[in-house]
């Protein structure tokens, strides 16, 4: 069930919103009454109290609107911004442009739970991309990262959530031309490599977690590299969510694996989410013990939505297999490189990642990448 259309530029639906250039703009309350006003009109911001911020490379503040009258129906007053006005994101402010995009024009398609996005932006001049979503922490929602408990059968949800978001957008004719969905493996080769990866794995904390036989820098950059190559022009191919490992999903105010964090999606085969994701969310034991289990229902999954959307998607045997090595390797490298995040979760995902790897001979399944093209 493709979707319907995706714009082919960087605007952001609220053209006559000018996008703010600065943070205390945006936590204004005139601008905020613009920017929420296509969505509710009339809409008039009259006070804005902040809450706290999380500044890495990007920044997520949140905060809570008053407005004349009473809050609209249909929003809640407690929101959460996503920007790069600190000083290590503004760099990288156009990753923003890919997020932004998503919420504008696949979020609402796809049926998988994710952040209601309230308004999203790029600024005309410097690309900053910046959304504007409803807070899921005030409405009872929990954020996850490698040290929180995570059972296979919440695994088993947020893999039916993955399903959803492939079958969606499965070789879809708009997604095959949107620049933003653009292949990105060889752009994360260019600025960090293998440095970090080997001070990660010679790293007192965080090297003796992961097995001696795939703790090589040198050998899991080369087989990225190959792999990048190989998914210049992947086939079969979906959109991805890019970076699917546990931190990157929350549970809603019901409890329910819902996906956030859309800054590297791309047009990408399937796998490269799934293996990652069953490596990344669950301990050595429990991956081991029902990994097999979770790539089926994966592929149930996938094959209902689709089956609703007017055709039935079954990855072969030797692409499920192959495919599960290389969201592996790619899920390893990913965290190979991290360097901005808490060492107890670097290491962590690091320990889950390098057992799966050597677990299933992910560094050399890359040679075998060219049999899935």
């Amino acid at each position: 069930m493709p979707v319907s259309h995706l714009s082919h530029d960087h605007q952001p639906a609220d053209r006559e919103v000018p996008v703010p250039g600065t943070l205390d703009e945006l936590l204004s309350p005139a601008w905020l009454s613009l920017a929420l006003g296509g969505e509710f009109p009339g809409i008039s911001v009259t006070r804005v109290t902040r809450g706290p911020v999380v500044s890495r490379v990007s920044m997520n503040l949140r905060f809570r609107i008053e407005c004349a009258g009473g809050v609209p129906a249909g929003l809640s007053p407690d929101l959460c911004a996503k920007c790069y006005f600190n000083e290590a994101g503004w760099p990288g402010r156009r990753t923003g442009i890919i997020e932004a995009s998503f919420y504008r024009d696949l979020a609402p398609r796809t049926g998988i739970r994710t952040l209601r996005s309230r308004y999203t932006g790029v600024h005309p001049d410097s690309g900053h991309g910046i959304i504007i979503t409803e807070d899921v922490i005030a409405q009872g929602g929990t954020f996850l990262d490698a040290t929180s408990p995570y059972t296979p059968d919440q695994a088993a949800q947020s893999l039916s959530q993955l399903a959803l978001l492939h079958a969606a957008t499965w070789g879809d004719p708009a997604a095959r031309t949107a620049p933003w969905l653009g292949p990105r493996l060889e752009s994360r080769t260019v600025h960090r490599g293998i440095r970090e990866i080997r001070a990660n794995f010679d790293s007192d904390d965080l090297g003796p977690g992961v097995p001696a036989r795939v703790r090589d820098a040198g050998r899991l950059y080369a087989a990225f590299c190959d792999l990048a190559a190989a998914m210049r022009d992947p086939r079969p191919w979906t959109v991805v969510h890019g970076d699917a490992h546990i931190g990157n999903f929350y549970l809603d105010g019901a409890g329910l694996p819902s996906l956030l964090d859309w800054q590297l999606v791309h047009r990408g085969p399937w796998y490269l989410d799934v293996g990652y994701h069953i490596a990344s969310a669950l301990t050595v034991a429990d991956r081991r013990a029902h990994e097999r289990d979770l790539v089926r229902h994966y592929l149930d999954e996938l094959r209902a939505a689709s089956s609703a959307g007017g055709q039935a998607i079954e990855p072969g045997p030797e692409e499920v297999r192959l495919g599960l090595r290389l969201g592996i390797l790619y899920g390893l490298y990913h965290w190979g490189i991290t360097e901005k995040v808490d060492r107890p979760i670097t290491g962590a995902l690091l320990h889950r990642l390098g057992t799966a790897a050597a677990d299933h001979d992910a560094l050399d399944a890359v040679a075998d990448a060219a049999s899935l093209r």
